[in-house]
């Protein structure tokens, strides 16, 4: 079975085939030409249509009412970034020299993280830090490991001294709260410490054409447990929260399917679908997601992953000096000893 990551590499030659076997429609570089430019490249690639149960052509009609051949650059971008909110995507981005445009669903809820409380009233600023990855061991003896973003690379050898650090505690914590995604290749690296066996962890369905039903056939990716590594089978408790998006919505699908871990926060921010990038005529590029990532029970998260356990960090703790979700996990772990 491939890896995630020659998985990912066929479904982007898939994409790149796609693209170049089906004529694409030419437009103008005037306001109307790029408005139609953008409608169509979703039109003929985004993969959510049918999920999100959205009429892109009512969609269409709508907005293009808006445009006109005299409105200026920022009046276009401002219509066109309107009309990519209809998709709801944290994935679906129009870039300019000027602006980009974005839907980010983390801003409309409470941020559940506060990394100074962390740091200060239960690392005590002694935390140790490498790959991008900040940890250590907790009074309660519960390990901790804060990893805040899936694009800092993870050194084999520096996870193998982490989880040796962390190997005499009673649990382990992993903290993703607010990271935002990055690379899936990091998620298998990481996953795969935690993992005894070779697991089928989701499966991936690109377009194949520009209907929006043209799919696909789902088809499984494995990650493989990492071979004379260190590893780390103890209780683990993740920490998400709605700004655990992308490649981290994805690392927390795969964790709640192993026994020994508890999802603990609020649910993911979501974003399941890999991103595909076109040029409009004005030079503007627009990003989008044009493959679906399923879970291994075949479920879409586009729209996040629930926790086990669903927990808010309240004001009246933080000003006490208490993550009250960090406080959570330590308590359900000690409760596993």
């Amino acid at each position: 079975m491939k890896t995630v990551c020659l998985n990912i590499l066929v479904m982007l030659l898939s994409i790149a085939s796609l693209t170049a076997c089906h004529d694409e429609p030419q437009f103008a570089n005037t306001p109307t030409g790029n408005f139609e430019a953008l409608w169509s490249a979703l039109d003929r690639h985004y993969c959510f249509f049918q999920y999100k149960n959205v009429d892109w052509q009512e969609v269409h009609d709508r907005y293009a009412a808006k445009i006109s051949n005299s409105m200026t650059s920022e009046e276009l971008f401002r219509v066109c970034s309107e009309m990519l909110k209809e998709l709801k995507d944290g994935h679906t981005n129009l870039s300019s020299s000027f602006d980009t445009s974005r839907y980010w669903i983390w801003e409309k809820y409470p941020i559940n993280y506060d990394e100074r409380l962390i740091d200060e009233h239960y690392l005590n600023f002694e935390y140790k830090r490498t790959s991008g990855i900040k940890y250590q061991i907790l009074s309660s003896n519960i390990g901790y490991m804060y990893y805040g973003d899936f694009s800092n690379g993870i050194g084999e050898g520096n996870l193998d001294a982490i989880l040796a650090y962390l190997a005499s505690s009673d649990g382990l914590i992993i903290d993703v709260r607010s990271n935002g995604g990055g690379f899936l290749t990091n998620v298998e690296k990481l996953v795969g410490r935690f993992i005894n066996e070779k697991m089928t962890v989701g499966s991936i369905s690109h377009k194949t054409g520009p209907a929006h039903d043209a799919f696909s056939k789902p088809y499984n990716y494995e990650f493989s447990p990492a071979k004379g590594r260190q590893h780390y089978n103890k209780p683990i408790v993740v920490l998400c929260n709605r700004g655990s998006f992308s490649a981290t919505n994805n690392f927390v699908s795969i964790m709640k399917q192993l026994p020994n871990v508890t999802i603990i926060g609020d649910t993911t921010g979501g974003g399941c679908g890999l991103p595909f990038t076109s040029e409009l005529p004005n030079g503007w590029s627009v990003r989008f997601s044009a493959a679906v990532i399923r879970d291994a029970e075949g479920n879409i998260t586009e729209f996040g992953v629930a926790p086990d356990i669903k927990v808010d960090m309240t004001e009246a703790d933080r000003l006490s000096g208490h993550d009250t979700i960090l406080d959570t996990a330590i308590s359900n772990l000690l409760h596993q000893k």
